[in-house]
């Protein structure tokens, strides 16, 4: 693990402690910053963080939340606020917007996010379906690995692998290098088949791609597609309707072209699965990081929601969680858009 991994880690689980037992959780010191000058100066100058007025920004976005929303059940700590001015580069009102599109995601979800602990989904983490490279790019951006095809259908819904991806988001975002430095998905689509790229359909589609782009507080900076079958066509034009113009021109299909690959990440950063020096992919160092953040998901996401939280109502939810019934036509032309890729 690297000196940046082992900092996301925290205390030991509290498994042996019922949800309704849990220690109240510690009063958050005040912010310090644990940015390198180089990382402040790179803020600066893509996100227009200014240091001196980075505490009167954070003021600013509170008192707007408690003016707007007094009933918003939400953390207004110094370092959870600056996650969204850093998101939307200092403006105000889109950073508001982007902490109510949050919580409206996860009211919204509740396959999704209700009970999202790591000790919840110890199966799908165990699939290696997902991990964290140990090493950041050329950029400092966390790697996040993708392998669709680790997923057996039969053993558990589609929705717990979203559950882990929006896990390792959650912990991934508390580090100040990645509010900063964003990241960059790597996907391996080999051994994708029909039958299972038909679960990825348009309600699902649009309701990550929703979350990814305006409901969580990432900077997502490329996806890169490996290993891709003929059926990824299929599954790209499902997804490609419901992306931003910049987020669709970070998308970078390689095939089995690992050279490609290489040309944006290097080969000394990559497992040697996709032609990398760094070893052997693993995925017990992440899963292990995760685990240990048991106590914190217990606080966050597994508390009951007050009724006064009905205020995030559906109105307030971003384009890509629509209603079932908005999708349904377009449910009913995926598996022959799928079918047309063979």
């Amino acid at each position: 693990m690297s000196e940046e991994s082992d900092s996301l880690r925290t205390s030991p689980s509290v498994a042996s402690l019922s949800e309704n037992e849990l220690p109240p959780a510690p009063k958050p010191p005040g912010y310090v910053c644990s940015l390198t000058e180089e990382l402040v100066t790179k803020a600066r100058e893509e996100l227009q963080e200014k240091p001196e007025w980075r505490l009167r920004d954070v003021q600013a976005l509170r008192d707007m939340v408690r003016k707007e929303f007094p009933n918003l059940r939400t953390s207004l700590d110094d370092a959870f606020l600056l996650r969204f001015l850093r998101a939307r580069k200092f403006d105000y009102d889109r950073a508001l917007q982007l902490l109510i599109n949050y919580h409206s995601c996860r009211r919204s979800w509740p396959e999704v996010f209700h009970n999202l602990k790591p000790s919840a989904l110890k199966d799908v983490l165990a699939s290696g379906f997902l991990t964290v490279l140990p090493h950041t790019d050329p950029r400092g951006c966390h790697i996040l690995c993708i392998r669709p095809d680790r997923w057996i259908p039969s053993n558990y819904p589609i929705t717990e692998n979203i559950r882990v991806i929006y896990l390792t988001l959650e912990k991934l975002i508390q580090s100040e290098e990645t509010q900063v430095n964003g990241i960059v998905i790597l996907a391996d689509y080999k051994g994708v088949s029909l039958s299972k790229a038909s679960h990825f359909g348009p309600f699902i589609a649009k309701k990550v791609i929703g979350i990814l782009q305006d409901g969580f507080p990432i900077r997502i900076k490329a996806v890169h597609i490996v290993n891709e079958p003929r059926i990824f066509k299929g599954i790209f034009a499902i997804i490609k309707p419901f992306l931003k113009e910049k987020i669709a021109n970070r998308f970078f299909l390689h095939g089995s072209d690992l050279n490609s690959l290489h040309t944006n990440l290097p080969k000394s950063i990559l497992p040697k699965e996709y032609g990398g020096t760094a070893g052997e992919l693993d995925i017990a160092a992440w899963n292990a990081v995760l685990l240990a953040s048991e106590e914190d998901f217990v606080r966050e996401f597994c508390q009951p929601v007050p009724a006064c939280d009905s205020i995030l109502g559906r109105a307030l939810l971003p384009e890509g969680l629509a209603s079932d019934a908005q999708c349904d036509d377009s449910m009913r032309a995926v598996k022959s858009q799928l079918y047309s890729c063979y």
